[in-house]
């Protein structure tokens, strides 16, 4: 089995990890972006620009598609549903589908639609900041994690595959053993990080120097821990503690993706991070005091943000 031709969906921050390394190793003719009408238009009129190179790659809309060996979905949670139809023409018998998104289920709600044998875990670990269609960062400074839901050596054919294809486009990976471990310790620091700092309007960095902000960010894990444990997955107090260590590999400025969908006045994926650790409290019986308060003071941001609060409305 190998990987010859790309589909990406989500030509964002994430998206903008994959795409030009993936084309250089391919060519155009084997990658392609999934987009249609204005947002198809603005790609191929302006392209995107990383590290200060424009990236024009070719863009084919959904009713156009033409099976691919893998796709990449790199969309935001409020665009997930749409996308998995989106992908439909270019999922054939043997495509496989890394969904590198945010969350916990999202791979569930794939292999409902396309069925486990296309669908593997996936997650990613880099922080990057796209702003106007442009960003800057380091290609190394992250990797995409992904594999079945348990990972021993030999590795099955599908994995082995696009590993090979990450290793020839130079994009860094990593299998993991148990991936979902890896993606629930992820959520968890996602609660713990990007939500604080998108309700207090602060970068990363401030995690290290604020005392009562970092304690905010262990709260939040911590109910994320006590659900995950619920579900058979131990995420132990060294792993949430260790943590803090990552904050200082960040740019002390990056901002997590919440605050800026907040300052770009988007919607946020809040549902799919504070809302889906309260659904889920309440299933599994734990109280979710933390997460309440984040899930229910960023919607009074949105509502913020899309004039609901003035006096006039």
């Amino acid at each position: 089995m190998e990987i010859n031709s790309v589909a990406l969906i989500g030509l964002g921050a994430m998206g903008s990890f994959f795409a030009p390394r993936l084309e250089a190793c391919l060519g155009k003719d084997k990658f392609c972006v999934i987009a249609e009408g204005e947002r198809k238009k603005r790609l191929e009129e302006q392209g995107i620009t990383v590290n200060g190179v424009v990236h024009r790659f070719r863009i084919l809309p959904p009713k156009e598609g033409k099976r691919v060996d893998l796709v990449i979905m790199a969309v935001k949670d409020t665009s997930l549903e749409q996308a998995i139809q989106d992908i439909r023409q270019f999922v054939g018998e043997d495509t496989q589908i890394l969904c590198v998104m945010n969350g916990v289920d999202s791979e569930e709600k794939l292999a409902y639609e396309y069925g486990w044998e296309h669908v593997l875990y996936s997650y990613m670990r880099v922080s990057i900041v796209m702003k106007d269609g442009k960003t800057e960062f380091n290609p190394y400074s992250g990797k995409v994690y992904f594999g079945e839901k348990e990972n021993e050596e030999p590795y099955t054919q599908r994995v082995q595959a696009i590993a090979r294809l990450f290793e020839k486009s130079d994009i860094p990976f990593q299998i993991q053993k148990d991936m979902l471990h890896g993606i629930w310790h992820k959520f968890a620091c996602n609660i713990g990080e990007n939500l604080p700092c998108a309700l207090l309007g602060i970068p990363f960095g401030s995690l290290i120097k604020s005392e009562p902000a970092d304690e905010i960010r262990m709260a939040a894990m911590r109910e994320v821990q006590q659900i995950a444990l619920k579900k058979g997955i131990i995420l132990t107090d060294e792993q949430l503690n260790r943590q803090k260590e990552a904050l200082y590999r960040i740019p002390f400025y990056n901002k997590p993706s919440t605050l800026q969908d907040l300052e770009n006045k988007r919607k946020t994926e809040i549902e799919m991070f504070a809302g889906a650790v309260v659904r889920m409290g309440k299933e599994t019986g734990v109280d979710t005091p933390i997460c309440w308060m984040l899930l229910k003071a960023i919607q009074v941001l949105e509502e913020k943000n899309i004039g609901l609060l003035e006096e006039n409305r």
